[in-house]
């Protein structure tokens, strides 16, 4: 092949992605994404390191609009002669594809990229002895917090640093970096011949975020605070949902907002945009420019600058996520929504950084408001009880009964049953107490009236 790299090494990111966008043809569009990353998971059991496994990767997706037709291929490399495979490839690969009036790359939309600090060096020069370390002493601190923890099932440490870049013929220049971390444990209580599971965790950018003691005491009261659960009676009841909890449906409320699952019409809330969907203390966004959400960003995976989407305001539906392609088929614009697992995949939509603006009650003030009700601290089944399109939700669950406003006895083996629509119009409460998750949401304590309790 003719092209070269040139001055584009394997060290600056944009530079290659640059390069590879320049070699576009006539009548051609190219966008290049590159990616590196390194990530370590350690995992300890009984005092000794179980698990522990660390890795670097590299490599380069490229897609080709030629016409109305697109193709996409990657590579785990980022050397220049497989780089330039990769493309021919792409090409190849476009000159099967099925046409498809949509396709396109993005363009500059001139929205500022925002000023966020998601990189930490000190991440790089952390000692992997000192990360297991840290590992044993969580595992140590849980077993020690209180006698009925009779194991610790596992305690991990996990980090990951991630470099990327895309550029397109389209004019697109875009690079970021980003590091996080973890320590978590997972506990099991018991007494007699009952036993109970909880978790615990810790997350941030730079291993001085993470709050061991914090992990550790959660793990072991979600843990402990099971001991004794019966299943309960059948009611129709206030439900409150923990952060973890709400954080979860969350993630499922933003899939119904993805702008491509409602043209294919796997959204139940398609053509409601202006319609009052929930109460008017409810706001839903989705803002990856919040610098302490997990998944924070710069860009969205074709280049473009993210941006705080109000999805939901004062109850009224505003908006649908989009990347570049939803969006022309919609026949409007991209909310920098654009979203892939990585190198090896073509973007897709979805949402970054959802949350609810929090209220302003604490967790103690809600359960006094509930009266009598249900505190939800786990659900199961979620993917298989939740119908998207429908809205039904019916999902298993465990928790703590609410009596009198104080947490009263845990209950388990029992289903909570409604839709997505009632759930919305039902929210009572928003708590305070905003909890970042390492996930694409982050929870408060959410209090929703009128959900069935099927239990004896």
């Amino acid at each position: 092949m003719s092209q070269t790299i040139g001055g584009a090494g394997q060290d600056n990111l944009l530079d290659l992605a640059t390069a590879v966008a320049g070699w576009a043809r006539d009548g051609e569009q190219v966008e290049a994404y590159v990616a590196r990353g390194r990530d370590t998971e350690i995992t300890v059991f009984g005092g000794e390191v179980e698990s522990l496994s660390s890795a670097e990767s590299a490599g380069i997706g490229i897609r080709v609009v030629a016409g109305s037709r697109q193709g996409f291929a990657y590579a785990g490399s980022l050397d220049p002669d497989v780089v330039a495979e990769t493309l021919e490839e792409a090409r190849d690969n476009a000159g099967f594809a099925s046409e498809d009036s949509f396709v396109g790359l993005a363009s500059p939309d001139g929205v500022e990229v925002a000023s966020l600090d998601l990189w930490r060096d000190d991440l790089a020069s952390y000692p992997t002895e000192v990360k297991v370390a840290r590992a044993l002493d969580l595992e140590r601190a849980v077993r020690a917090a209180d006698p009925r923890i009779r194991q610790v099932e596992s305690s991990d440490w996990g980090d990951a640093a991630v470099e990327s870049a895309v550029a397109t013929s389209t004019g697109i220049r875009a690079e970021s970096r980003r590091t996080a971390c973890y320590l978590s444990a997972f506990a099991v209580a018991g007494e007699g011949a009952e036993t109970q599971t909880g978790g615990g965790y810790s997350v941030g950018r730079s291993p001085s975020d993470l709050d061991l003691d914090k992990a550790a005491s959660d793990a072991v009261e979600r843990a402990t605070r099971m001991l004794g659960a019966v299943k309960p009676r059948s009611d129709r009841l206030t439900v409150v949902f923990e952060p973890r909890i709400t954080a979860t449906l969350l993630a499922i409320l933003s899939g119904t907002l993805d702008g491509e699952a409602v043209l294919k019409g796997r959204s139940l809330f398609a053509d409601r945009i202006g319609e009052q969907v929930s109460v008017a203390g409810f706001t839903l966004v989705d803002d990856p420019t919040d610098p302490e959400a997990y998944a924070a960003a710069h860009y969205d995976a074709e280049g473009l600058a993210t941006r705080r989407n109000v999805l939901i305001e004062g109850g009224v539906l505003q908006r649908f996520l989009y990347n570049t392609y939803a969006a022309r088929r919609a026949g409007t614009v991209s909310t920098a929504s654009a979203v892939r697992a990585g190198f090896k995949s073509a973007p897709g939509t979805g949402a970054r950084a959802v949350s609810v603006v929090p209220g302003d009650r604490s967790p103690e003030e809600i359960f006094q408001q509930v009266g009598d009700g249900l505190l939800v601290q786990s659900v199961s089944g979620v993917h298989s009880g939740v119908n998207p399109v429908s809205g039904d939700f019916s999902v298993g669950a465990e928790g703590v009964l609410i009596k009198g406003g104080e947490m009263a006895g845990p209950v388990r083996e029992f289903t909570i049953a409604s839709t997505i629509q009632r759930m919305l119009t039902g929210v009572v409460a928003v708590g305070n107490d905003l909890e970042r998750l390492p996930s694409s949401a982050s929870g408060v304590t959410l209090a929703i009236a009128d959900i069935s309790m099927s239990g004896e």
